[in-house]
């Protein structure tokens, strides 16, 4: 039989030209180098010139990868000074967002990865979305999901022992408290079990689910909500035949013991979800993007502007964020 044809490169995006994007870029590269395949949509010049080559459509990553780091150059030039960010260089941003959602949408990549990006910049040139996550999914909204996928965004972080979601995510906490409802906690943990599933090759995903107040409401001493909103959530998964539990207190969730009951928690509020994948995993967590028709994953920090350019910054959260997608392609089912 024919060896089976190697997947296609990742796509991994330019982000904020002045922070950290460009060197931790190139230290994956070097790291990975033997490993998985990837090329970066971007401005040569934010490069050593005798680490790159250029390349002109995606499948050419492949031949160079061993020796010299793919770059797709930009049709926008850029221009960087490292620990600055600039709101000229917006549309080169978004230009390498757009592209590698196009390839990835093509198969022309196998998934993308993102640079992280400096929100204030792009928004003060016109941008009109929070955040990446909320692009992507309009870049993909005509996409058609896999067959008897929910369509998403939903956040995924996910570290070697931890894997949390939020269902609410960037709102104060009295805003996040008011918007929550049974079928925001349904969908998400929903999106979640089927990815699980289908692209981290979970054969029977577990969910716990955590509670909105202390102690979980305590029978409704503490509130109502984990009682009135949360409650009838799981009820309605188990109905569907998803294995969730819950509502759980979130201070006693995440220990070690805990940990061996589920294969991803699902919590109510931001920090709920944040903070123990961050703690946990501080330098590699991941950020990933469920409920795509592309898989999308992101390190787990910012544009790092305060120590870009001054050779300190940790390519740990990219590399472990190239990593994941390269094993959640590998996993993909249709």
């Amino acid at each position: 039989m024919p060896a089976p044809l190697a997947p296609a490169p990742l796509a991994v995006t330019m982000g904020e030209p002045g922070g950290v994007g460009p060197e931790i870029t190139l230290a994956a590269w070097e790291t990975l180098r033997k490993d998985s395949v990837f090329f970066v949509i971007a401005d040569p010049s934010l490069f050593p010139a005798e680490k790159i080559a250029l390349i002109a459509r995606p499948e050419e990553a492949a031949s160079v990868f061993t020796n010299k780091l793919p770059v797709l150059p930009l049709e926008m030039p850029v221009i960087a000074t490292p620990g600055a960010a600039s709101s000229s260089n917006a549309d080169a941003v978004i230009e390498s967002i757009t592209r590698a959602v196009a390839f990835a949408l093509s198969d022309a990549a196998s998934g993308v990865v993102t640079n992280p990006i400096q929100k204030s910049a792009l928004i003060a040139a016109g941008f009109k979305f929070p955040g990446h996550t909320e692009f992507l999914a309009d870049l993909t909204k005509d996409a058609a999901m896999p067959v008897g996928r929910l369509r998403g965004p939903v956040m995924m972080l996910a570290g070697p022992e931890l894997k949390t979601v939020p269902v609410t995510i960037h709102q104060s906490v009295i805003e996040a408290a008011r918007a929550l409802n049974t079928d925001m906690i349904v969908q998400t943990a929903t999106v979640t079990a089927q990815a699980l599933a289908q692209e981290f090759g979970v054969t029977a995903p577990r969910l716990a689910i955590s509670g909105l107040n202390p102690h979980a409401g305590e029978a409704g001493a503490l509130g109502r909500e984990d009682e009135e909103i949360i409650a009838p959530a799981i009820a309605a998964l188990r109905a569907s035949a998803i294995d969730a539990r819950g509502p759980l207190p979130a201070d006693t969730m995440f220990h070690a013991e805990a940990r061996t009951t589920y294969d991803a928690a699902i919590c109510m509020l931001h920090d709920q979800a944040l903070i123990p994948a961050k703690t946990m995993a501080f330098h590699d967590a991941v950020n990933i993007t469920l409920g795509l028709p592309i898989i999308r994953t992101s390190p787990d920090h910012g544009t790092a502007l305060d120590i870009a350019g001054k050779g300190v910054a940790r390519a740990d959260s990219l590399i472990a964020a190239i990593k994941m997608a390269a094993a959640m392609v590998a996993h993909r089912t249709p």
